[in-house]
């Protein structure tokens, strides 16, 4: 891995060349020795601004009129991300056109034993920091060598540590706030835009450089505290024993990074709970109180970022879940679409899938969708279960829900339909004709979906009647591999340390396990009879 401008290494300090900027405007200039509160609010300002936006893409994003600094920008230059790159290209971005200092971990070596320090059991720990020297370097060059150095298992760390790039924010609000950053275990990473009566909205990029926008929920999964899943904020940095040239710019020194001791909302509850601190083997044990009652993680956030108070409504809830599940399905269908103009479908079924399936590199990671898929399961799932739990509540006159009106069961389907009735998604098939799906269709489809990049458009979509998949140009092999895949379809947790390498034949010797219970209307249809007033 390459570094450049003032690397911390192993505690040394060491200078190493870089090129020169390509302009002298494009140069990266510091001109302030810290990040004040007024520029803390102007980031949390410009990813407001871009999460709100309908961009679909980073470089769509910067040359829009979200983005106020668009007009400095070089023409022709395009900018690029996945969604570990993300926060660090906005960032320093920020950073560059503002003249703030700027450093970030350049490097992490896993705690023991992995097979990819990406999804590391024990996590990591930083080895190298790479400090952006000023008036040396285009903020494109620096773009570019950070993203070469910048992976999800940047994000890793232990959040008793001092020496990442983030902390661990109080949730509380005006601490989760536009910027917050947000890291699934699973090895995706998000950009809080805005937080609305406790519902936390962010953006993310994918391997195809497309960027989507979703609610936080059981999508994003807590995990061991080693592993760092969660909110992190950016810690504060200062520039100290800079030289002041005769323009004003700020050259040499170092960045200096705040501790945790230090950071006013630096908080563990997110890993520990809000009471005692147990051990990090028994985390799972933290609770989380709110007012004497004793709450699961995710309503905990929503109570304290809604200022302390845990309200559903319930037919507003499961309107907005439908509406963001049907998003979700359209960039689906993006990230599909992109793997069948790049003609994987046209190539040989490879002997062997990849070591793990979401955790891959090369053609099976920009084009395959395991772990988009997986999420879009679980969200399926999840408003299935938000049905039944909303049901629940209101039979049990929980306080929490809140609803005045006389048949919840009937409410409910009558705007699930409503919403569901709006939403529908195109795929074009091996004939080139356009297929329309319902979101019923969809749903109903989710577990037949291929994750696999290599089969036809029809298998990529579920196809089951005759008429449909006999546009589907792939052979017998494939077929068999579809078919053998059935077993990894129907998981919706996403393993990284677990070997997936498998031949067509380990592949089929495999136990499939039931699909997940999806469907909202068979749940609320055999609920009417009891909920009739």
């Amino acid at each position: 891995m390459r570094f450049f401008g003032s690397v911390i290494l192993s505690g040394m300090l060491l200078a190493l060349p870089a090129s020169a900027a390509d302009s002298p405007s494009d140069l990266y200039v510091v001109r302030q020795d810290h990040w004040s509160g007024e520029d803390e609010q102007g980031y949390r300002d410009f990813v407001a601004a871009i999460g709100k936006s309908d961009c679909a893409s980073l470089d769509a994003c910067l040359k829009s009129p979200a983005n106020p600094f668009r007009d400095t920008d070089r023409a022709g230059y395009v900018f690029q991300s996945d969604c570990a790159d993300l926060p660090y290209v906005l960032r320093f971005y920020y950073a560059w056109k503002r003249g703030l200092p700027f450093s970030y971990v350049s490097d992490v070596r896993a705690r023991g034993a992995t097979r990819d320090i990406r999804y590391s059991p024990g996590g990591n720990a930083v080895s190298a920091r790479t400090q952006v020297p000023s008036g040396v370097l285009s903020g494109y060059a620096v773009i570019e060598k950070m993203r070469a150095a910048v992976s999800s298992a940047t994000y890793r760390l232990h959040p008793d540590g001092d020496e990442g790039d983030f902390y661990s924010p109080r949730i509380a609000p005006g601490s989760i706030a536009p910027g917050t950053v947000v890291y699934d275990p699973a090895g995706h990473v998000g950009i809080v835009y805005e937080v609305d009566d406790g519902r936390i909205r962010f953006f993310d990029a994918h391997t195809d450089y497309s960027l989507t926008s979703t609610t936080y929920d059981v999508r994003f999964a807590r995990d061991l505290p080693s592993v760092g899943a969660g909110f992190k904020n950016w810690r504060p940095i200062r520039l100290v024993g800079a030289r002041t040239q005769d323009d004003g710019s700020l050259h040499d020194g170092h960045v200096a990074l705040a501790a945790n001791a230090d950071i006013a909302d630096f908080s563990d509850e997110q890993f520990y709970g809000n009471g005692a601190r147990p051990a990090d083997s028994a985390w799972k044990s933290g609770i989380f109180t709110l007012h004497g009652e004793q709450l699961d993680f995710y309503d905990y956030v929503r109570a304290r970022l809604a200022g302390d108070t845990l309200e559903f409504d319930p037919v507003a809830e499961i309107r907005e879940m439908v509406r963001s599940n049907c998003a979700d399905l359209h960039y689906r269908a993006q990230a599909v679409d992109l793997a069948l103009k790049a003609g994987l479908q046209e190539r040989p079924q490879p002997a062997h899938l990849p070591e793990n399936i979401y955790g891959s590199e090369g053609d099976w990671e920009i084009y395959s969708t395991p772990s988009r898929d997986a999420r879009l399961k679980t969200a399926f799932k999840y408003l299935r279960d938000q049905v039944q739990r909303f049901v629940a509540m209101d039979r049990r006159k929980d306080p929490h829900l809140v609803y005045w009106g006389k048949n919840l069961v009937a409410d409910l389907l009558m705007v699930y339909r409503d919403e569901t009735n709006r939403c529908s998604v195109t795929y074009i098939g091996s004939d080139g004709a356009p297929v329309k799906l319902s979101y019923e269709e969809a749903r109903a489809r989710l577990f037949a979906m291929s994750f696999d990049p290599y089969h036809c458009a029809e298998r990529r979509w579920g196809a089951r009647e005759p008429d449909e998949l006999a546009r589907c140009r792939d052979d017998a092999q494939k077929q068999a591999w579809y078919d053998a895949e059935q077993s990894l379809r129907n998981r919706i947790e996403r393993s990284y340390g677990v070997h997936m390498g498998y031949s067509l034949a380990a592949l089929v010797l495999l136990p499939a396990p039931a699909a997940p219970d999806t469907d909202v209307v068979a749940y609320l249809e055999s609920q009417m009879a009891e909920s009739a007033p």
